[in-house]
């Protein structure tokens, strides 16, 4: 089925017989194919009697050695999956056993991606990223501080560079286009944190998706942006390029090296916001975030600090 949509993925029109002869099948057994490729992968397929088979948009597919060709200097291990569940599953489950970070899951297509609080992560096949970066974490808390506002950072880095300038963060873990999302960040910890522990850094980036019925807040996507079909591989190696980057000042000099860089880029800075945690509503204004990558609110008058993996920010309708 692989060696069959990368015939289709340049978004021409293919002849059955065509298509039969190069794999060395039936034109009845690329009809079958065909059929698969829409049942399982939710593709779009025209076929037009007399000229054959095409996808209702080219595609480009993920290539571990077409992503090293494009970023040489990152040592990360690559491993490109079809299909699978989730990115940061099958990196949590490459830790358990035992594969030496770091290391770089991407896919094709998520069957139950998630994002933060629980919520799916819509995950069509072949037009978006679905990447978990693990890391070995040695010596204690501090290289954690502020980690998803780091990599957050570099995400809007990368789409910057990549054709759509308007790219800017929310806290914690959102990248957005003015208030619509493009990208979100989950990190989740296996290990002892005071000791020796990994850490996987998820990321979701909506790349060449125009539509969807099944996102619940407003989104956009690179090729919205950009106006123009994205070559997947290359956002990933420049990703690559730029985490790797980040993650060693991060590292080197800790995120209070970051933090001022953070804070120019929030979108939402002296913004007026309710901040959500449960059934529990905070009003105040945002002031900035603090060496650790927390929340500095004011609320009536007075700084507040706030971290958390469950909070929720909102803009109030008076911002």
């Amino acid at each position: 089925m692989s060696t069959l949509l990368e015939l289709l993925k340049d978004g021409r029109f293919h002849s059955g017989q065509a298509l039969g002869q190069a794999l060395g099948v039936s034109r009845s057994a690329i009809w079958k194919q065909l059929q698969l490729l829409e049942a399982e992968l939710g593709l779009v397929i025209h076929k037009v009697r007399g000229r054959g088979y095409q996808l209702a948009s080219p595609i480009t597919l993920l290539s571990a050695a077409e992503i090293a060709r494009l970023s040489p200097e990152s040592a990360w291990a690559v491993q490109v999956f079809d299909s699978i569940d989730s990115t940061n599953a099958q990196a949590l489950r490459s830790v358990d056993q035992a594969c030496s970070a770091p290391f770089l899951v991407l896919a094709e297509r998520q069957t139950a991606g998630r994002g933060r609080r629980g919520r799916k992560w819509v995950s069509p096949f072949a037009e978006n990223i679905y990447y978990s970066l693990v890391l070995r974490v040695d010596g204690g808390m501090r290289q954690l501080e502020g980690l998803s506002l780091v990599v957050g950072l570099a995400v809007m880095r990368a789409l910057r560079e990549c054709g759509v300038p308007g790219a800017g963060l929310k806290w914690p873990n959102d990248v957005l286009v003015a208030q619509k999302k493009i990208a979100g960040i989950l990190l989740e910890l296996v290990g002892d944190p005071a000791d020796v522990c990994h850490v996987v850094l998820g990321v979701g980036i909506n790349v060449n998706m125009q539509s969807t019925n099944d996102v619940d807040q407003e989104w956009t996507s690179v090729r919205l942006e950009a106006g123009k079909l994205v070559d997947r591989n290359h956002l990933v190696a420049r990703l690559n390029d730029v985490l790797a980057s980040y993650l060693e000042r991060h590292q080197r000099r800790g995120f209070s090296a970051i933090q001022e860089e953070w804070e120019q880029n929030h979108l939402w800075q002296g913004r007026a916001v309710s901040l959500i945690a449960g059934v529990n509503k905070v009003d105040g204004v945002v002031v900035g975030i603090d060496r650790q990558g927390a929340l500095r609110l004011n609320v009536e008058g007075e700084e507040k600090v706030y971290s958390g993996g469950e909070l929720s920010l909102r803009l109030r309708d008076d911002s």
